[in-house]
């Protein structure tokens, strides 16, 4: 037995921890609809870049780390690389409709936007 094991026999029993397992569970979800429920605006992107060509989602509203894990899914469904900070997903490459459908499967409302 290694120590989160232990640690969650140790805490199975405390109702408090239970509660608080629940409640961060369900504030996780809405914080995902809440997601779901923006408008995220792809478009192909040269500015500032030397002439290579990204693809940029715009319009979050959310924590970094639903950003991140949807940067990192995009990024391996492209087979590109990329990057997600300041509330933004670069991604390398045009693959701007690519991405708007992948947004949209995931129940995304997604615009283009730009050239």
């Amino acid at each position: 037995m290694d120590w989160k094991d232990a640690l969650k026999s140790t805490m199975e029993g405390n109702s408090e921890f239970e509660e608080l397992q629940k409640k961060s569970a369900e504030e996780a979800e809405i914080k995902s609809k809440e997601m779901e429920k923006q408008t995220l605006y792809v478009m192909k992107d040269r500015k500032r870049r030397k002439g290579k060509t990204v693809t940029l989602i715009t319009g979050f509203d959310c924590e970094d780390f639903k950003i991140n894990d949807l940067a990192k899914e995009l990024k391996s469904s492209c087979g590109v690389g990329g990057t997600a900070k300041d509330g933004e997903i670069m991604i390398q490459g045009d693959f701007t409709n690519k991405i708007i459908d992948i947004l949209k499967n995931k129940g995304h409302k997604v615009k283009r936007h730009g050239g």
